[in-house]
């Protein structure tokens, strides 16, 4: 990915996330920073809600972190997203580790 391969490991994820955002309108891929997702308790919202660091294309989160290495916890966060947004897929890139990681989840209830 474009970004990894300018800026390499090591940054802040806000500083990928701000690189991606660019990269991503660079390419006009329609995105959403950041959005905002409401979360429902059995059909009623909840105060707490979910920010996703983008939607692109209006049906794929897309979750960037800066770890050395991702855990279940990384996954499991893109998967209540998901679970929570309504929608199908997710991208959890990791621009930490020394060479980029990227997992697609699809989400099927």
């Amino acid at each position: 990915m474009e970004v990894h391969k300018d800026l390499g490991c090591g940054f802040l994820e806000a500083v990928y996330q701000e690189a991606l955002g660019k990269e991503f309108a660079y390419q006009a891929i329609p995105f959403k920073p950041q959005p905002i997702i409401q979360i429902a308790y059995k059909g009623k919202p909840l105060d707490k809600t979910y920010q996703p660091d983008f939607v692109c294309y209006e049906e794929i989160i897309v979750e960037i972190k800066a770890v050395s290495s991702l855990s279940g916890v990384e996954e499991a966060q893109l998967i209540n997203y998901l679970k929570a947004s309504g929608l199908k897929v997710g991208l959890l890139i990791n621009f930490g580790a020394k060479s980029l990681e990227q997992k697609r989840f699809v989400y099927n209830p």
